[in-house]
């Protein structure tokens, strides 16, 4: 049996980095850390098709199956309400926790055109889609077991904040 703990928020708010963070760290050495671009899905193989909403449920699948037989911490933009309306339920999942994250537009911004060009991240028309989705998880706040605003935090404290949830709520 399989204990989820799934960080989720719009692009350029710091996910893969409190991922990497985390394993650089060994701050959750008894789980799997994955993000779904480790899953080695391709969300342009979903995009526009009849098919476009099984991305998500594809790759919760294949980080299940990638973390074997330990807990899985995924990071993915993924939220709650897409996770209960598109993933299938995969059995060997017990429990599903979110942790949600947000950061100021001002930052989004900043970190979206400070990526690399091959990246496709920084249109202002992508720039705004972020800024958006990153502002629908600040109105629904309270959708999330955690919520963390790091627009102020250092990469330990927000570290800290996932970590001590993890070990709290999953033991």
């Amino acid at each position: 049996m399989k204990k989820v703990v799934v960080l989720c928020a719009a692009c350029g708010i710091g996910k893969s980095t409190m991922k990497d963070f985390i394993e650089k760290n060994n701050l959750l050495s008894e789980w799997i850390c994955l993000d779904t671009d480790d899953v080695g899905l391709n969300w342009w193989d979903y995009a526009g098709t009849d098919h476009e909403n099984k991305y998500q449920s594809d790759s919760f699948a294949k980080a299940v199956e990638l973390s074997g037989d330990k807990d899985l911490f995924f990071v993915t933009c993924m939220n709650p309400l897409n996770y209960y309306r598109d993933v299938e339920a995969v059995p060997e999942v017990t429990s599903t926790y979110f942790i949600g994250i947000v950061c100021s537009d001002e930052q989004v911004t900043a970190r979206l055109k400070a990526r690399p060009a091959e990246r496709q991240c920084g249109s202002d028309e992508f720039i705004k889609t972020q800024i958006d989705y990153n502002n629908w998880f600040k109105r629904n706040a309270g959708k999330f077991q955690l919520f963390i605003d790091n627009t102020n935090q250092t990469y330990e404290e927000t570290a800290k904040l996932i970590c001590d949830f993890v070990k709290k709520v999953c033991g």
